[in-house]
């Protein structure tokens, strides 16, 4: 394990968002500084997980093997730019199937504390949406809010207390690794 362990959310955070979904490989657009700003941390040492909400594959939008090759493209990204993307949990849900992992939920957050045998107690968990920073808040990680996906709708809702926001990945980096 790195020195530290940040989780990230990926529609908004890592990748430009969409309300329609992104149902395709070809959908799943970088955000450019995200990339660089996943390689810059692990380079540091820090282990980079994600938890992402996926119901498109329960509304039957996109299917596991389109989700493995979005997946598989951050990974190549990054690993280009010299870093390392951790483990990646999904929840393959829709809203309405009554899961522990869909977000604001904090299943996810919980499979990642505990693949890595860490306390999230102060683990920065990053997203761009309230379900992102009240999963954060149910295990006690710091919710973070990016403006980028849907940020800045998010910043006009009432935020969780100790909410840090920042306007981009790049800015969370930079924030952690001065």
């Amino acid at each position: 394990m790195s020195r530290s362990l940040l989780i990230l959310d990926r529609d908004g955070v890592i990748n430009l968002d969409s309300d329609d979904y992104i149902k395709t490989l070809d959908e799943w657009i970088p955000i450019p500084s995200s990339i660089e700003a996943i390689a810059r941390l692990s380079q540091a040492g820090w282990t980079v997980a994600v938890a992402t909400n996926q119901s498109g594959i329960a509304r039957g939008y996109y299917d596991l093997a389109v989700l493995e090759a979005m997946h598989a493209r951050l990974r190549e990204l990054v690993a280009e730019q010299g870093g390392e993307v951790g483990l990646i949990v999904y929840c393959p849900h829709g809203p309405d199937d009554g899961c522990d992992c869909r977000k604001p939920k904090p299943g996810m957050l919980r499979q990642i504390g505990e693949h890595y045998g860490v306390d999230l107690s102060g683990i920065w968990f990053v997203g761009d949406s309230i379900g992102d920073l009240e999963a954060a808040r149910a295990v006690d990680c710091q919710p973070v809010l990016v403006k980028t996906g849907k940020g800045v709708r998010t910043l006009g809702k009432p935020l969780p207390e100790g909410t840090l926001i920042f306007d981009d990945l790049a800015a969370v980096a930079s924030a952690l690794l001065q």
